[in-house]
């Protein structure tokens, strides 16, 4: 008896619990009732006929339908009022408030989705477009008129076409796929997704595109472009090319306007020049093509390729200045440089291709082979980009390194030129308190002493490396001694400073920045004393 009770108990709280459930559910449906789609109204018709056992009416001449805010007209109709739809013939036009036209040869109208399916000779025109093709489905609920077997959007700027599109007049934005081109009087744009606003005329690029011009080419996979005032941005790795296709600009972002010819590069920015054979590198950097001016800057590198060993060369901002003959490369603090057969170091750097002169500045480093030669201000001399002369100004100090027991050969002076001949040391010419320290040795390797020259004037004759003659002109003196009486400070000019931790060893050492390990201030010209 007692379960039974509790049973029943249950089955009554049960009922109860249903029966609100029940009501509140009903008062929710109260609460939202479903809206019926309105009936498609027939405003005017010159003839109107009925199909005896079917639902289909037959209206002819100037016929008129409303239906939820629209107009729309045509020659001829079927309406089939029991499905709420009707089919249109000849001269359709449908008319939505004051600002969306529609027209065509066939309207198919569904009165319960509010999809019109226009057929044959259709035209959309808003304030801002006109949209063409044979097959257009408009969906006034959303507002969207979408083709699929070709279309062409044209307003005041521009003519777009594409198999696949769609456009919303609400937001007049437009989306195209498939065989996309947009036509500009100035260029052309191929894609193959494009998605275009008809009142700001900007076009985003949704796939991979080229942007094509009487200036050159741009081939890019995302961004935006500004059609009115050329404005763009291109994304993920775009390339932009000149009319000749010899200078190519690229990056991961670059903020270009193609009549201005005026990009600014975000990431990786990659400029080539394949007629002067030179590279332009950097995080940032920009470039106008209608001056031939570029600036690269954070990791910037340049890289001249014009010979058969490429210089590689790094400064925290490098510059580079072209026309139709000459071209001007500057770079700008912890300048380095790299070429299998020649390295330096400088605060600042500039190359001028009309003189074919490399200037250095500010404490200049330079290494040929096991020569090394510093100065206050260097000048190098090129030819084809072979080394011809090396003009040190104010302050010169050539060390060579004869690999044999930290055995130095060294010259000093105020003004010093060097002369290379196929890119060998072949004559070196002092002037103004020269010095020198030179080992001398015998024919067969027997060394014979530590030469120590002073005089005004000084000049070298070289071969492979090893002197053959010796000048000295003007208040000169000159002694030899052997090696076993020299004491290590014999053996060093003032200011000898080996700067073999500071050289770059290969193209990416450029971009290192050496530890000052060294004991011994570097000197300059106001220290500059006769030993």
């Amino acid at each position: 008896m007692k379960a039974t009770k509790q049973h029943k108990l249950f089955s009554i709280e049960s009922a109860l619990i249903i029966s609100v459930l029940f009501v509140f559910i009903l008062g929710v449906t109260a609460q939202q009732p479903v809206v019926a789609p309105k009936i498609i109204e027939l405003r005017q018709a010159d003839e109107l006929r009925k199909v005896a056992n079917r639902e289909i009416q037959i209206l002819k001449n100037n016929v008129v339908f409303y239906h939820e805010g629209a107009f729309m007209y045509c020659d001829s109709a079927y309406l089939y009022e029991q499905s709420n739809m009707f089919e249109a013939f000849s001269n359709v036009k449908i008319n939505q408030g004051d600002t969306l036209f529609v027209y065509g040869d066939y309207l198919h109208y569904d009165g319960h989705t509010q999809l019109a399916k226009l057929r044959d000779n259709v035209k959309m025109e808003d304030d801002e477009a006109t949209l063409f093709t044979d097959s257009l489905n408009y969906d006034r609920l959303m507002n969207l008129g979408y083709y699929f077997d070709g279309g062409m959007l044209v307003d005041e700027q521009n003519e777009l076409t594409s198999f696949w599109g769609q456009y919303n007049p609400d937001s007049h934005e437009a989306l195209f796929s498939d065989s996309v081109k947009l036509i500009n009087e100035q260029y052309t744009i191929f894609a193959d997704t494009l998605k275009y606003n008809t009142a700001t005329k900007i076009a985003d690029i949704l796939g991979p595109s080229t942007i094509v011009s009487d200036s050159g080419y741009i081939e890019t996979t995302r961004g935006w472009y500004n059609t009115i005032t050329d404005d763009s941005q291109l994304l993920d790795r775009s390339i932009v090319y000149s009319r000749n296709k010899d200078k190519t600009l690229t990056g991961d972002t670059i903020y270009y306007n193609r009549g201005r010819g005026y990009g600014i590069v975000h990431g990786n920015m990659f400029l080539q020049d394949t007629t002067r054979k030179v590279i332009l590198k950097g995080n940032y950097g920009y470039y106008d093509e209608k001056t031939e001016f570029a600036l690269a800057t954070d990791s910037a590198s340049a890289i001249e390729y014009s010979q058969k060993d490429s210089l590689f060369l790094h400064g925290d901002t490098l510059t580079m200045l072209t026309d139709s003959v000459d071209r001007e490369i500057k770079a700008y603090y912890n300048v380095r440089f790299y070429r299998i057969d020649l390295q330096g170091v400088c605060d600042s750097m500039e190359f001028i291709s009309k003189d074919s002169i490399l200037y250095m500045f500010k404490d200049p480093i330079l290494w040929h082979e096991n020569n090394q030669i510093i100065g206050e201000e260097m000048n190098i001399f090129l030819n084809d980009s072979t080394i011809e002369k090396v003009h040190v100004k104010n302050y010169a100090f050539s060390i060579q390194d004869r690999e044999k027991d930290e055995q130095y050969n060294q010259l000093k002076g105020r003004d010093m030129n060097a002369y290379f001949r196929d890119g060998e040391l072949y004559h070196i010419l002092v002037e103004g308190d020269a010095q020198s320290l030179y080992y001398i040795e015998e024919d067969d390797g027997t060394m014979i002493g530590l030469n120590k020259t002073e005089s005004a004037y000084l000049s070298m004759d070289i071969l492979k490396n090893e002197l053959q003659k010796l000048k000295l002109w003007s208040s000169t003196t000159a002694e030899t001694n052997p090696l076993s009486i020299l004491k290590p400070e014999d053996k060093k000019l003032k200011g000898f400073i080996w700067y073999d931790n500071v050289r770059p060893l290969n193209k990416l050492d450029i971009f290192r920045i050496p530890e000052k390990n060294l004991n011994e201030a570097r000197p300059t010209p106001r220290r500059f004393e006769r030993e």
